[in-house]
């Protein structure tokens, strides 16, 4: 297996490839080749914090909770068993890593010997990739970003160094002291030692080998246009055809004024934090500063000419050195006068702006002062237990998780169940049958979902659901064979999709659903899975009843609640919404998911495109007619019209409607999910992180079980079909005997007994989460 390793570097478009390259993971996997998730969803900083010295605590470390030498290693040992895991489940020809840090933060031998000594056992055909832009240009990038950041030193120490045969050690010799708490951080204050390209190969051959290491050019047209897939392809060596991308942005510099502004501003700040106890987090920091912008024209790169002339006769042995190289990738901004900091404009002076800032200093001090004192470290987690967190617990809980935990404690973003009006835990009487459906098509996507099927489609036909459009890919359950059954039975209608392009095989279902005449006719659509189920909590539990009760709605966010699989280990055949009511709490805005929303909308042509959780591409002429509401039935239209996914405490809202999420099911039933993927996400294992984010037992939630006498008597109707009732027992049977040999391989049989071990609260498993969403 070849292994690519990019190292950036920073500010030449290393997050332009990351977010294509996770775009276009799933297609990449088809094709023998991985962009894992292990070391980070997309820019692999996992990777790079479990690499740097133990005393190199850089401000992605200090913020995810590495600090500690433990903490650290533990990091280093997940990331290296995370991607062996993935290698050995997928078996790709080729891996791709990419964090722009290893090659901006990484200058000590040691640390590129620790990240070698980390993928050697990987592979041993490791490739170092890195992308460069004249220095002058980068440098201009480089430092209004560092500035924006907390540097408090001018450019003057750069053209100072302008010339210099050692830039690399110049940059790097006061030895800088590192001090989290104090804003000194290397990446932040000390100049870019990674600006001497020559040096940059020579450390890293030194240690990956002669010819290992790989230059190429950085073109902001190309690296931000449809055709950036090109580039993906020729810088990893990829002969294969990924499509485009979708078109995007630059990041955006900030003025010349501003960095003046800004860098005054941190010098003070730094000056304050040396001579007091104030502590100063970074979103505080970075919220200062957004304060003191002013727009104005970036600086010139043409202002430090000095710096393109002393790099002159290296870059013109690095073309000769590197063919994807030219001279003209090196051509310097036209000269202009040489840099001086800018006039900082309108009077303004740091120190007033300072003055003003205090309160919220001080404010911030005493919250987080309070917030380290009850938050767990890592070395009194072994001589104290942390009120409210059973000992159990705390002593498998990551560092991290704990420390959030304790700041839970007193957090507006505490979980709880004290929201709406409806009792839940109280079983309510059955529902009447239905009365007529209404003109509502489901649009879904399946894969090996065969013991399911029938109680989904049942169930939505009983509540008003007319019409199914559900498209499957690379079944072998018999999923697909009894989708064409219920369609034989003019019950819904199915597509084949296993010929599927692009990004992922659900969106290209979703682009060919549009064209559909299914849903071309529909009066209202929702895109949902087979683990979600609409649960109306208003009337008597149909849709005809909650549209009544949103007459002028034209969106519904129908919010998410999470069930677990509560305490339900055996795979059965039972319904779904009979076996599992424990559920989330209503109140739950960490972690993200939790509250996330697929929306039920009306086919007005107001949106051209169809995603995941809502319709997006809006047609402005429309705008004025799009009424979007919550769960409760309650205006969100200025929050969700041309966007976003999950609700808000502002919006979030369940009285009268709200999508039951089954995602683990039976403990059985999360094995077989984690060994075959899922429909969007098909590259990702599902291992005991996900369990960790979808387990959720406190509460009871029986509003949904009203719907079982109609949901059986409807089921009863589809199974009396000889066909069908055979393929259902076949597909149930199917699943059974993959269990079985699930239980026979160590690696899924440790996964299930870890599982059904874990037991956690609410609050542990919002601090759990939220841990594992800072690492990927």
């Amino acid at each position: 297996m070849r292994l690519f390793v990019h190292i950036g570097l920073e500010h030449v478009g290393a997050s332009r490839l990351q977010d294509v390259l996770a775009a276009k993971r799933e297609q990449l996997l088809t094709k023998g080749i991985l962009y894992p998730r292990s070391a980070g969803n997309k820019n692999h900083t996992r990777l790079f914090m479990a690499v740097t010295d133990a005393d190199h605590v850089d401000p992605l470390r200090h913020n995810r909770g590495y600090t500690q030498t433990e903490d650290q290693q533990r990091l280093y040992e997940s990331v290296a068993r995370g991607l062996a895991q993935e290698i050995a489940t997928h078996r790709p020809h080729t891996m791709i890593l990419s964090a722009s840090q290893l090659g901006a933060s990484l200058a000590r031998p040691s640390e590129i010997a620790r990240l070698h000594d980390l993928l050697s056992p990987l592979s041993q055909d490791i490739r170092i990739l890195a992308h460069v832009d004249e220095q002058a240009r980068l440098l201009a990038r480089h430092y209004g970003a560092q500035v924006m950041e907390g540097r408090a030193a001018s450019l003057e120490l750069e053209l100072d160094m302008a010339g210099s045969a050692d830039w690399w050690d110049d940059a790097l010799l006061d030895g800088h002291v590192i001090d989290p708490d104090k804003g000194q951080y290397q990446e932040t204050q000390c100049p870019a030692f990674w600006l001497d390209y020559p040096r940059l190969v020579h450390e890293w051959e030194t240690v990956f080998g002669a010819d290992s290491v790989t230059l190429r050019p950085y073109d902001a047209a190309l690296f931000y246009g449809e055709t950036v897939t090109r580039e993906i392809c020729e810088s990893f060596d990829l002969d294969v055809q990924i499509g485009r991308a979708d078109s995007a942005r630059p990041p955006a510099q900030p003025s010349a004024v501003t960095v003046a502004r800004a860098r005054q501003m941190n010098a003070l700040l730094l000056r304050l934090l040396a001579r007091s106890d104030r502590l100063i987090p970074r979103k505080l920091w970075k919220s200062l500063l957004e304060e003191v912008t002013f727009e104005a024209p970036p600086i010139p790169a043409g202002s430090l000419s000095a710096v393109s002339d002393g790099f002159a006769a290296a870059n013109a042995q690095l073309c000769r050195d590197h063919p994807a190289l030219s001279p003209a990738n090196f051509t310097p901004d036209t000269p202009s006068a040489p840099w001086v900091e800018s006039p900082t404009q309108l009077g303004y002076r740091a120190s007033q702006y300072l003055l003003a800032f205090m309160g919220r200093i001080d404010r911030t001090t005493r919250s987080e002062k309070r917030a380290r004192r009850e938050a767990v470290q890592e070395t009194g987690a072994s001589q104290g237990t942390i009120p409210g967190l059973s000992p159990e617990t705390q002593a498998i809980m990551p560092p991290l998780a704990a420390q959030n935990f304790a700041k839970l404690q007193k957090s507006s973003f505490k979980p709880h169940n004290r929201l709406g009006k409806i009792n839940e835990d109280v079983p309510g009487p059955a529902y009447p049958p239905a009365p007529d459906g209404t003109n509502t098509l489901i649009v879904g996507c399946m894969k090996n979902e065969a013991p399911y099927i029938v109680e989904w489609v049942a169930y939505h036909r009983a509540i008003g659901v007319k019409n199914f459009l559900i498209y499957t890919n690379d079944c072998s359950d018999g999923t697909d064979q009894i989708l064409h059954r219920l369609q034989e039975m003019g019950v819904l209608q199915h597509r084949n999709n296993d010929d599927w392009s692009g990004n992922s095989p659900q969106q290209f279902a979703l682009d060919n659903a549009l064209k559909e005449p299914a849903l071309q006719q529909a009066d209202w659509i929702a895109h949902i899975d087979v683990d979600e189920f609409i649960n109306i909590r208003c009337g008597d539990g149909t849709l005809r009843a909650f549209f009544k009760a949103v007459p002028d709605a034209t969106n519904v966010a129908m919010t998410w609640r999470l069930f677990g699989h509560s305490g339900v280990h055996d795979l059965a055949d039972r319904f779904v919404i009979e076996q599992f009511d424990r559920c989330a709490p209503k109140f739950c805005p960490k972690p993200h998911t939790v509250w996330g929303f697929k929306t039920l909308f009306r086919n007005t042509g107001a949106y051209g495109k169809l995603s995941c959780h809502r319709p997006n591409k809006l047609d402005e002429s429309a705008a004025g007619q799009v009424k979007w509401v919550n769960g409760s039935g309650q205006d969100m239209t200025q929050e969700a019209l041309k966007n976003g996914w999950r609700s808000s405490k502002k919006s979030i809202g369940y009285d009268l409607i709200q999508l039951n999420h089954y995602a683990l099911r039976s403990a059985e039933s999360f094995l077989i999910k984690r060994q075959r993927g899922r429909a969007l996400h098909v590259d990702r294992s599902i291992g005991l992180n996900y369990w960790i984010r979808m387990d959720w037992n406190d509460h009871r939630d029986l509003t949904i079980q009203r719907n079982i006498l109609r949901l059986r008597a409807e089921y009863d109707r589809l199974m009396a079909d000889d066909t069908l009732s055979a393929l259902h027992r076949k597909g149930l049977a199917w699943h059974r005997a993959k269990a079985d040999e699930l239980h026979a391989m160590p690696e899924f049989q440790e996964l299930y007994d870890q599982a059904r071990a874990l037991k956690l609260n609410q609050t542990e498993r919002v601090a759990w989460a939220l841990a594992l969403d800072m690492e990927s």
